[in-house]
């Protein structure tokens, strides 16, 4: 069976380039489908974070940084600018970051540490703006951005939560990567 702790060194990193696709994949997703709420830019589901929890539980903090900045430089370069890769990498270092932290805690499950990671990556963003553009007045949008990323981190961590359980659980992993003779 294919567990998390037991593959060894290369099926760790086979793992970790899956999840990396499956985080640009979600990622590039949401570019196709953009959230207009309220007019307000950067508002969106955060599917790429199901994976990063994901791996941050799997995996731990080091390999969802590096999940996290081959999506971000991979989709930023790609189908986005410059400005993208800046904003999503101080974002994603900024959700990462208090999600590790409130893990490590163990009094949070994948929903609350989500729900965190998701309020932390747009200020991580919108302080990136506030320095790059020099407008005071986006810190009206801060009450805005963390009220939906921590709405849509919740939603993003029950569904890892979900899928974490299953994984560590080890339901259908004979199955799913089942060797051909």
């Amino acid at each position: 069976m294919l567990t998390h702790g037991n593959e060894g060194p290369s099926g760790r990193i086979a793992l970790t380039a899956l999840m990396t696709s499956l985080a640009a994949v979600a990622g590039y997703l949401e570019m196709l489908f953009p959230i207009d709420i309220f007019g307000i830019p950067g508002v969106k589901p955060g599917l790429a974070n199901i994976v990063s929890v994901i791996v941050l539980y799997m995996f731990g903090p080091a390999y969802a940084f590096m999940v996290m900045a081959v999506r971000v430089i991979l989709i930023g370069f790609m189908f986005g600018n410059m400005y993208s890769v800046i904003y999503g990498l101080t974002g994603g270092v900024f959700s990462v970051t208090v999600m590790y932290l409130l893990k490590k805690t163990g009094l949070f499950k994948c929903t609350g540490v989500s729900a965190a990671g998701g309020a932390a990556h747009n200020i991580g963003q919108l302080l990136v703006a506030r320095v790059t553009l020099g407008e005071l007045n986006l810190v009206y949008y801060m009450p805005v951005l963390v009220l939906f990323g921590t709405l849509f981190g919740s939603i993003s961590g029950v569904l890892s939560e979900m899928i974490y359980e299953r994984i560590s659980k080890g339901d259908n992993n004979d199955r799913i990567f089942e060797r051909e003779a």
